[in-house]
């Protein structure tokens, strides 16, 4: 169970060394002996008492994206709210140091909280529905496929109509 130490439970007051981040029977990230009376210091410290244990097992996997830093951090807090940590990641591909709060930004969420992420982001209307089997971007991918196939065939039916009339 717990050693005496620097770390204790804000629910149960459970003492606990370093190497803990959460109490294994509240389920409560951990924090500094002596400092519970004056309730978190920093707002990451108050953004670390919502986040849900279940939810921060595993690789780190893209969720959602937002089209600003601005868009990205509503997602997120939207996610913290429901106890899902998450981060931003600048979209690969876009830099722009000049303006450091423009372009897209990846949100990330451990694979423990993908599930949970994305079905309250789909229940927001924030992203669409995955696709069937999973893959996300199919059905997109295959419309694509079917309008340059459909256009070759129309270029390929105009072609030959006009080598008739000439012919």
């Amino acid at each position: 169970m717990g050693a005496d130490g620097p770390l204790v439970c804000p629910k149960c007051a459970r003492p606990y060394s370093l190497e803990h981040r959460f109490c294994p029977d509240c389920d409560m990230p951990l924090v500094y002996a002596g400092r519970a009376e004056h309730g978190p210091l920093t707002d990451a410290q108050e953004r670390a008492r919502k986040v849900k244990r279940q939810y921060t097992g595993g690789e780190l996997i893209r969720v959602a994206g937002g089209r600003n830093q601005a868009e990205a951090e509503l997602i997120q807090n939207m996610l913290l709210e429901e106890g899902i940590p998450s981060i931003l990641r600048r979209t690969r591909g876009f830099d722009v140091p000049d303006f450091l709060a423009a372009g897209p930004r990846d949100i990330m969420v451990a694979e423990a909280a993908y599930e949970p992420a994305r079905q309250l982001l789909v229940e927001a209307e924030l992203v669409g529905e995955p696709a069937p089997d999973g893959t996300p971007g199919t059905t997109s991918a295959l419309r694509l496929f079917a309008f340059v196939v459909g256009g070759a065939a129309a270029a390929l039916l105009i072609v030959w109509l006009l080598y008739q009339t000439t012919g």
